[in-house]
């Protein structure tokens, strides 16, 4: 017998068609919208303000993301380059060499580096870094304040609430452009630029 070829068939062939290619469009269009609306709330990112960072250690321990998307970052151009360096060694250690028990850091994310006597560079290894800025008190204490703690925006998912942000004690955490999302110490910013978020989260 010939295949049935009643417009019944056919409606219910296309029926089933259309309503799987609808589906699938307004799933695209979630996603583009989704996308869109990311992008947009992406044209303000979180960022820590340097200057109103008191090193509590919450940001190690309050990212959604583990390691903390917070990392020490080094300002050379502030750096003494010491052999006693504040943010590197521990206080009152006898050895200034680069033995664990001398160093600072829990993770051992900061590299040192012999230049010339008496001179040695610091770098850090951001892989290692967890953001509990131990470091940055040291430095801030014993140094002239080079390094200091920043959000990395290669790897924050930049939340729309940010934990961070909520539990941190100093009010640091401010909402700045993307396209020019890192702070420095001493840096001025007008308001709408850089504004906090403690309210409006």
């Amino acid at each position: 017998m010939p295949e049935d070829k009643s417009p019944k068939y056919h409606d219910r062939r296309s029926f089933i068609k259309n309503g799987l290619n609808t589906t699938a469009a307004l799933a695209l269009g979630g996603i583009a919208g989704f996308t869109i609306t990311r992008s947009t709330k992406g044209d303000m990112v979180w960022q820590i303000d340097p200057d109103k960072c008191i090193q509590c250690e919450k940001c190690a321990i309050n990212c959604v993301l583990y390691p903390s998307a917070v990392k020490c970052v080094h300002a050379y151009a502030m750096c003494g380059y010491c052999k006693l360096c504040g943010g590197y060694h521990q206080p009152g250690t006898k050895r200034l060499d680069t033995a664990a028990e001398s160093q600072l850091c829990p993770t051992n994310a900061i590299k040192r580096t012999f230049v010339e006597n008496p001179y040695f560079e610091y770098t850090i290894d951001e892989k290692l870094c967890i953001g509990c800025a131990k470091c940055v008190k040291g430095c801030g204490s014993f140094g002239n304040g080079s390094l200091f703690l920043q959000v990395r925006h290669d790897i924050c998912v930049n939340c729309n609430e940010c934990n961070i942000a909520l539990n941190c004690p100093a009010d640091a955490w401010v909402r700045v452009p993307a396209d020019n999302p890192y702070l420095f110490r001493g840096e001025v910013r007008e308001s709408p630029t850089a504004t906090s978020e403690s309210g409006d989260v």
